[in-house]
């Protein structure tokens, strides 16, 4: 396979022939237009700058300044970094690429670059959508990129105690590769898997395959493993500790500003052997978040609770259900979870859901034997697994397609969620004249959701960007104005900072200057992300 250079994914996999056919008729469906399609650009024809530096001799062999690493390096894979790698405007490349082998090499990169004043970005998989592994350095100083991707090995596994040792630059196929002769796992399947790493998951605080209980990637963490400037810091492995404030913590979302993660223990479970999953239609909105929250509530602990509203069930699942649909699912490496299902039901139906007659999973012999599958959920996930690839496809054709997610208090949720809808449609009509929100929850915890909503409206091929900005900054400010979180599970890369600077307390963000200076003395740690580059 072939990873794009300027866009999701694989080369192979990109959305084609009849799949894009069939795509572009359900977008014009929707929001009439052209549609016209654009090809990406040669690399060769980029005229990307030559590198500002050179690495030395000892660190050369490590060092790439190969035109098409950097502009590999150059964006994530938001739908902006995306449309600028349409138009070739990489403005802002990393000098050079380097690949470091194994933990000395790391230290030995950031020794040099802590000399010569050279800013460093981590990266793992490159799958940021907020502007986090950009090399937008507002002093303009060089960059060196330093990729992750050779430290991708479990070290090893305690199988008493379920953790494994794990290098931060495994990407989540290879790693559950490599757990599998022990019958574990991670069980952390963000939208990203394929094409990200435990390090980027941690440095992130990415949220994950549960829709309850093991939502982000901190609740999987025994202890990290980092590269400051300064020094190696490591963490006691430990179930548990109230020893002071927890390091572990300050790590966890520091997205390379305070020092490159390179390995960490991390909690796993056995494969489950137990699954049970369905879907529930609804004819109000409002019931079914009644519905959703009281299973939340429940203590029933569903893997999967994602409610999709009207428009992405049409848009995503191809269901007709004016108040949504949830979709639900339960697992079990230790006993079968029928039981758990059909108590959930028992509380849909309590807020008038409609169970789908298809129940989906195995047998609660754990034999592993198919009990009917679910249409809904099965097409709902295979959509998923290609909303990106048809994101892409979309900007292609100068359509904006492109998502932000929040949380909130239950309490809160009716005023936010009707506060960002009613944002993103003023916003739309105002850049584009027409457009289409839609919101499913990713995650739903006993005290509060988090809504993800998608934005699909028709651009100007030149303009996309630009539209796409004032959209994004109008459900911005309706989320911090109506008490939801910048981002949930996205992180603050360099794209969600003005909100991120207003939500965080500012004594914290006194420590949090502190903990940066004291850590990167020199300021080069990935600039401008969480924290003003000085």
């Amino acid at each position: 396979m072939t990873r794009s250079w300027w866009g999701w994914g694989n080369v192979e996999d990109e959305i084609r022939g009849a799949e894009l056919d069939t795509l572009l008729d359900r977008v014009r469906a929707l929001v009439p237009g052209e549609l016209a399609g654009h090809e990406p650009p040669d690399v060769a024809a980029l005229g990307l700058p030559e590198p500002r530096v050179s690495a030395p001799a000892s660190l050369a062999a490590l060092c790439s300044a190969d035109p098409g690493d950097r502009a590999a390096h150059a964006h994530g894979k938001a739908f902006r970094d995306v449309v600028r790698n349409l138009h070739g405007d990489l403005r802002h490349v990393p000098d050079l690429v380097a690949r470091p082998r194994d933990e000395r090499d790391v230290v030995d990169l950031l020794d040099w670059c802590t000399r010569e004043g050279i800013a460093v970005i981590a990266f793992g998989g490159g799958s940021s959508v907020v502007g986090g592994v950009e090399p937008r350095c507002s002093d303009d100083r060089p960059v060196v990129t330093v990729d992750l991707g050779r430290l991708n090995r479990v070290l090893e596994v305690d199988v008493t105690s379920r953790a494994a040792r794990v290098q931060a630059g495994v990407f989540g196929p290879h790693l559950e590769e490599q757990l599998a002769p022990h019958d574990l796992t991670l069980r952390h399947f963000p939208q990203s898997f394929e094409f990200s790493t435990l390090g980027g998951w941690l440095a992130t605080r990415a949220g994950g395959h549960y829709a309850t209980l093991y939502t982000h990637i901190d609740d999987l963490v025994q202890s990290i493993r980092a590269v400051t400037p300064i020094g190696v810091s490591e963490s006691r492995r430990l179930p548990g500790s109230g020893a002071g404030p927890s390091p572990d913590r300050l790590l966890l979302g520091s997205e390379g500003t305070l020092g490159v993660i390179t390995e960490a223990w991390m909690r796993l479970q056995r494969r489950p052997r137990w699954r049970a999953r369905t879907s529930v239609r609804f004819a109000d909105h409002a019931a079914a978040v009644a519905a959703t929250r009281a299973v939340a509530q429940s203590g029933l602990n569903p893997a999967n609770c994602r409610l999709l509203d009207a428009a992405e069930a049409l848009i995503h699942a191809g269901v007709n259900a004016p108040g949504g649909v949830l979709v639900l699912g339960f697992e079990s490496a230790d006993h079968p979870v029928r039981d758990r299902l059909e108590r959930a039901l028992e509380l849909c139906r309590d807020h008038g859901g409609v169970p789908s007659a298809e129940r989906g999973g195995n047998g609660d012999d754990g034999t592993g034997g198919t009990a009917g599958g679910d249409a809904v959920g099965d097409t709902w996930r295979a959509s998923f697994l290609r909303m990106p690839y048809q994101r892409d496809a979309l900007a292609r054709h100068a359509m904006i397609a492109e998502t932000f997610e929040t949380a909130c208090t239950w309490d809160r949720f009716d005023e936010l969620h009707h506060a960002v809808t009613e944002a993103a449609r003023q916003a739309m009509h105002k850049v584009t004249g027409t457009g289409v929100v839609t919101c499913r929850f990713t995650h739903v915890y006993p005290d509060g959701p988090a809504p993800y909503y998608g934005i699909y409206a028709p651009g100007r091929w030149g303009s996309t960007v630009a539209q796409w900005d004032d959209i994004k900054a109008a459900v911005s400010e309706a989320i911090a104005t109506h008490g939801g979180t910048i981002t949930h599970h996205h992180a603050v890369g360099r794209d969600h900072r003005p909100w991120y600077d207003r939500q965080r307390p500012a004594p914290f963000a006194t420590a949090l200057t502190a903990a940066k200076t004291a850590l990167d003395p020199a300021g080069i740690l990935n600039p401008g992300v969480l924290l003003a580059a000085g």
